[in-house]
């Protein structure tokens, strides 16, 4: 026992917080900051079930790979979809930020959506303890709340939105905790799929998803802008009719109109909140405004669509994409203070 207690002090333990998000995974490491941040994609060999690669390398091959290489991405819609390619990407994720600092596996805290079941938690938690010696989960719009640098822990009510790659979260939180949210599983992805399904259906071409998302960053949009709807992009992908490769011209204004519905889907749950917000907390979201935050906040035109939409004033938090995994650093350094955050593993 002696020995060992010196060693724990000679090789001292760390902790990380991790973003587990369908569309990429970021790692904060106590005392370091974030040190990670990498597709959350898996190629395994489908012989030995081993990972062949992870992260930006796997992302490389998807879509690319032979019939013994089988490039994943191990969440969907926010949760564990493939559990063994999970929990070797999160084992990966966590060998690749220790760099030897010590022999004593780190205590995890990982966001995950508000509206996961106890079972899809059960799958994070033992996933995630594949490498730690503890695993504690934080609500993703609570974290990002926190990362933001939002008052969460004052009587204020403020209203934070997380559009991630596969949910989105909507909540209003005070006093550390959640007065109300609700969790669509409708974000980034399905934004990058009703592309994907227009181009089939109006110019009968098939496209990847990572060209459908490359189209959504170029030229996607939320909201009506005399500006730039009439930008254009040429798309390579495959004619159905033909069955040979084909080049189109798209418009961003013909391509808002595709993108439609999945945002109505994001709007509508902002509003299911906003009507089931009480009084008080209400008069401070509207003097306060409404945060957007992950990935999806980046889409163009999505601010002013939700101001539009709700007449309260909307912005975007500063680097959206790091608000999770910030706030589940927070939470790392300033443990007795926000422990009451956290949520127990089991739901």
């Amino acid at each position: 026992m002696l020995f060992i207690n010196r060693l724990n002090r000679s090789n001292p333990s760390y902790d990380i917080g991790i973003d587990l998000g369908t569309a990429n995974t970021l790692i904060y490491s106590s005392g370091k900051g974030i040190v990670l941040q990498e597709p959350s994609v898996v190629a395994m060999d489908v012989e030995r079930s081993f990972p062949l690669a992870v992260g930006d390398e796997a992302k490389l091959m998807l879509g690319r790979t032979p019939s013994n290489i089988r490039a994943v991405r191990p969440l969907r819609d926010g949760v564990i979809a493939d559990f063994d390619a999970a929990e070797q990407m999160i084992k990966t994720f966590i060998r690749k930020v220790n760099d030897g600092r010590g022999v004593v596996a780190p205590r995890l805290v990982i966001g995950i959506p508000s509206g996961v079941t106890g079972v899809e938690r059960r799958a994070v938690r033992e996933a995630g303890l594949a490498g730690a010696r503890e695993v504690l989960l934080i609500d993703e719009p609570v974290a990002a709340a926190i990362g933001a640098g939002l008052p969460v822990t004052e009587p204020i009510g403020t209203m934070i939105i997380d559009i991630g790659g596969g949910t989105t979260e909507v909540a209003v939180l005070s006093l550390g905790g959640t007065v109300l949210s609700e969790s669509v599983r409708v974000a980034g992805d399905e934004i990058s799929e009703a592309i994907t399904v227009y181009l089939k259906k109006v110019h009968n071409l098939i496209v990847g998803e990572r060209t459908a998302e490359e189209i959504k960053i170029k030229i996607g949009s939320a909201f009506p802008d005399p500006t730039f709807d009439g930008s254009v992009m040429s798309v390579r992908g495959l004619h159905i009719l033909s069955g040979l490769p084909r080049t189109v011209t798209v418009r961003a204004g013909e391509l808002r109109e595709a993108m439609t519905e999945p945002l109505n889907v994001i709007v509508e749950a902002v509003k299911r909140t906003l009507e089931r917000t009480p009084p008080e907390l209400a008069a401070d979201i509207v003097h306060h405004g409404i945060v957007l935050a992950g990935g999806g906040s980046l889409v163009r035109g999505i601010c002013e669509l939700i101001s539009h939409e709700t007449g309260i004033l909307t912005q975007i938090a500063p680097n959206p994409l790091l608000c999770v995994v910030s706030g589940c650093g927070e939470v790392l350094e300033n443990y007795k203070r926000l422990q009451r955050v956290l949520t127990r593993p089991y739901g």
